[in-house]
């Protein structure tokens, strides 16, 4: 599957490497069709089997497919062969915090930026806990909150929240607040919250920090509490929405062309999303169409406009659908790419880009499908795709 010139499952040219561990090795690497720089992390199956760990990779191959923002680590795609898994996650060039923070402590305005991103991101992941992430949590002890110390239950939101404050003492000191060389007496440390502030902390940021790391979970300030706070509030950017494509329909759409790797690699036999997902949480859908690619477009353009999506040209000839409100979890984004089978027989794929996957899901089951149904032959993961007709002589 990668061949002597590094290139990976005819998809990605692998590169340096960026980082390794017990059980995986991260490289960076290139897409070969658009260009694009990615991180792929190189799992050995037989090590991660041999002490029991497939489970735990498994959930968070999910966890990673199912959150979609731009302080988390976007996850591309998996793929697997018989002694690996590749995950092809997004290229971050900033390298890791600790590291940073490892060369003395950081500015207050730097802090903050770092800090609001952290918060941005968790308050996120808290807003999906209808999909069950973040609701148990473990750790560096140094970073626990008191009640998971004490093993009685807790919620995971507010544990989060005080691993948080953790992180910004340290940024701002330079050390942990809670830092012995014995462990029951830093034990005793956290469930008091006895911690000091150095002299350098603005008042703003000592108060902030009195809020976060309370040892009672219940008067724990929250998420939504940190964030409409002064000493956050300074000089706040906006996150980022989705990437917005301003070339608007101006030429004919074509359909991209498919060759045996393609079609193989896309059939149900090959498709290894059920090993890490719920068909209820996927972000893409497939179906099979004989209708001609001109018919297929229009019909995607007049779907997109009657649920309020904007139909929107990117490049490569994919069909970008989007919607014009952006909630808590972001714009809800839908890339519809066509792929020539036959010049009769078409291969169209939905995949969510960005936004709710669960409102994804609701607006493909209820709204997008039913729209769809007199272009379609087969869906993928029902039956069997139907071969392509053949052509007559």
């Amino acid at each position: 599957m990668e061949n002597k010139e590094g290139v990976l499952l005819q998809r990605y040219e692998l590169g340096r490497l960026l980082g390794q561990g017990n059980f995986a090795k991260v490289y960076y690497a290139r897409n070969i069709k658009t260009a694009q720089s990615v991180a792929i992390k190189v799992i050995d199956k037989e090590k991660v089997m041999r002490v029991g760990l497939m489970d735990q990779i498994k959930r968070e191959i999910s966890v990673m497919k199912l959150v979609s923002h731009p302080n988390i680590v976007q996850l591309h795609e998996v793929m697997a062969t018989k002694s690996k898994i590749f995950v092809v996650m997004e290229y971050v060039k900033g390298g890791e915090l600790f590291n940073l923070v490892a060369k003395g402590r950081l500015k207050e305005e730097q802090a903050r930026r770092y800090f609001q991103q952290l918060v941005g991101a968790i308050d996120f992941c808290h807003s999906r806990e209808q999909d069950g992430l973040l609701h148990t949590t473990c750790g560096t002890p140094a970073y626990v909150a008191p009640e998971v110390l004490n093993r009685k239950g807790y919620d995971g939101a507010k544990a989060d929240i005080w691993s948080c404050g953790v992180i910004l003492f340290v940024m701002l000191a330079g050390y942990l607040p809670f830092h012995e060389g014995n462990l029951m007496e830093m034990y005793r440390k956290i469930a008091k919250a006895a911690f000091r502030c150095p002299a350098w902390f603005s008042s703003e940021a000592r108060k902030l920090l009195a809020k976060i790391l309370d040892p009672n979970p219940v008067t724990r300030i929250s998420t939504e509490g940190i964030m409409e706070s002064s000493w956050f509030r300074k000089g706040r950017r906006s996150p980022p929405g989705p990437e917005i494509f301003m070339q608007i329909w101006e030429e004919p759409m074509k359909p991209s062309q498919m060759n045996a790797f393609d079609i193989i690699s896309m059939s149900t036999g090959f498709d290894l999303s059920g090993l890490f997902e719920e068909p209820d949480r996927r972000k893409e859908s497939r179906f099979t169409s004989m209708q001609p690619a001109p018919v297929i477009i229009k019909r995607l353009e007049e779907v997109a406009r009657k649920l309020g999506l904007k139909p929107k040209k990117k490049q490569g000839g994919v069909m970008k659908l989007e919607r014009n409100k952006e909630g808590r979890k972001g714009v809800l984004a839908v890339d519809a790419e066509i792929f020539e089978v036959t010049p009769s027989f078409h291969l169209v794929e939905f995949k969510k880009s960005a936004g709710d996957t669960l409102e994804f899901q609701r607006m493909w089951k209820q709204d997008m499908r039913p729209a769809l149904k007199d272009i379609v032959w087969a869906w993928q993961g029902e039956e069997e795709v139907a071969a392509p007709p053949l052509q007559q002589e």
